[in-house]
């Protein structure tokens, strides 16, 4: 017997990621390309994203992603990788909203305001651009799929992640206020909320012997997570899997939140 995929299968779909030279994004978006879409990987430096399209076209064998660069903090570079997403693949169907930034470790009471604004700009302001650019093309099709990655640390305070949590917990009240507009139109708005993965972004959090064994006897499934682990939920939320999904704050954790 056969088990057909279906509810699965992204062929003929555009896909735009942000954030995706490396870590979460690339695996999304290897993700995505190996069920059939069509994707964009984009970051600051060209280099990499061109070296992680190689990477996904290696892997599919045959040409599924393109490179394009693009500094989210910055309005008409969005423009700039929307409009070179239609012209070289088409009209998006799929928004992996996935690139952030965190600089600065600390306490709230001590962060700078230009660390401050930074925080807030890219985390939150750039997926509220980019959502909005995007949309007409899902809006003319009468269907489409935003996720934006959010994180387990919106769930709680942090004395060291304060800004960067409140700017995550910001994101999934954008999801669903986006999911409440754009709903009526057949487009899904998800948060996808990681909890700690051995990713260069969060490798000061993982990187030492307290981490490794916090995660060995707190978390549920006992492990740290890794970038493959949001493969799945990247194909399930951009999917026929998940036509009645919208609004929804998906943790991705190893259990670590399951009683939030």
């Amino acid at each position: 017997m056969s088990v057909s995929t279906a509810l699965f299968d992204l062929t003929g779909r555009v896909a735009l990621l942000t954030g995706a030279s490396k870590g979460m994004g690339l695996s999304m978006a290897e993700g995505l390309a190996e069920h059939g879409a069509r994707v964009v990987i984009s970051s600051r430096k060209l280099d990499q994203c061109e070296a992680a399209a190689e990477q996904v076209n290696a892997k599919c064998g045959e040409e599924r992603a393109i490179a394009v660069a693009c500094n989210i903090g910055y309005k008409d570079q969005l423009e700039n990788l929307v409009e070179t997403t239609r012209s070289r693949l088409g009209p998006i169907d799929i928004l992996v909203s996935n690139a952030g930034v965190n600089p600065f470790y600390g306490r709230m009471s001590e962060i700078p305001d230009s660390a401050f604004d930074k925080t807030m700009n890219s985390n939150v302001r750039s997926n509220h651009w980019l959502a909005h650019m995007v949309a007409p093309d899902m809006v003319a099709k009468g269907q489409g799929s935003m996720m934006v990655t959010a994180s387990t640390g919106a769930f709680s305070g942090s004395l060291t992640l304060g800004t960067y949590n409140i700017s995550k917990l910001a994101d999934i009240a954008l999801v669903r206020n986006l999911a409440l507009e754009y709903g009526p139109e057949g487009i899904r708005v998800n948060a996808i909320c990681p909890g700690l993965i051995k990713t260069d972004f969060a490798r000061a959090l993982w990187d030492n012997p307290d981490a490794k064994r916090n995660a060995e006897t707190n978390t549920p499934l006992r492990r740290l997570g890794e970038s493959d682990d949001l493969k799945g939920i990247a194909v399930f939320l951009a999917s026929d899997a998940s036509t009645y999904v919208t609004g929804q704050a998906i943790a991705v954790c190893g259990g670590t939140h399951m009683w939030r």
